[in-house]
């Protein structure tokens, strides 16, 4: 749970998280929408993927980041538990 949390702690991973709940992208077309170096962007992509938020999915010479919903889903059973 803690990389979770350490994922979600950053607005850029929380909005790249906005991006794919759209469609899967490529890491090249989700750098397109920062205005930050692509590098930075493939840290938050590593961040999100070990924190099991993202998978991703080499094609050819593209890799392809989605949203991992079963974690989410644990997630947020995990938060609901503490709802009165």
């Amino acid at each position: 749970m803690n990389l979770l949390f350490k994922a979600l702690n950053d607005q850029t991973r929380r909005e790249i998280l906005e991006y794919l709940k759209e469609k899967d992208l490529t890491a090249g077309e989700i750098a397109d929408k920062f205005n930050i170096s692509k590098p930075s962007i493939s840290h938050h992509l590593d961040l999100l993927r070990q924190a099991g938020l993202v998978v991703s999915v080499k094609e050819g010479q593209f890799v392809y980041y989605a949203l991992n919903t079963t974690v989410m889903d644990e997630m947020l059973k995990w938060i609901m538990q503490f709802k009165s």
